[in-house]
């Protein structure tokens, strides 16, 4: 780790919480498509799979049938 890396993350870890987490996501938009863009494709994708649920495309199954395959597979 360079110098100024260890000296940007000790002063980033002074901090509050919620100004790191502002960092923390200023930062991961830097690297990537922005958070507003994820939150939007994600809420998409759960619309796209509550309609599958709904038109009966996508399977469902009990709690007690989920937790007897964990156990088995356990």
């Amino acid at each position: 780790m360079s110098a100024l890396l260890k000296n940007i993350e000790e002063q980033a870890r002074a901090l509050s919480a919620e100004d790191r987490a502002r960092l923390a996501e200023s930062m991961l938009e830097s690297l990537h498509t922005s958070i507003t863009e994820i939150e939007a494709a994600w809420a998409e994708e759960v619309e796209e799979r509550v309609s599958a649920f709904d038109r009966g495309e996508l399977p469902s199954y009990s709690a007690e049938e989920l937790f007897a395959e964990a156990h088995r597979t356990l």
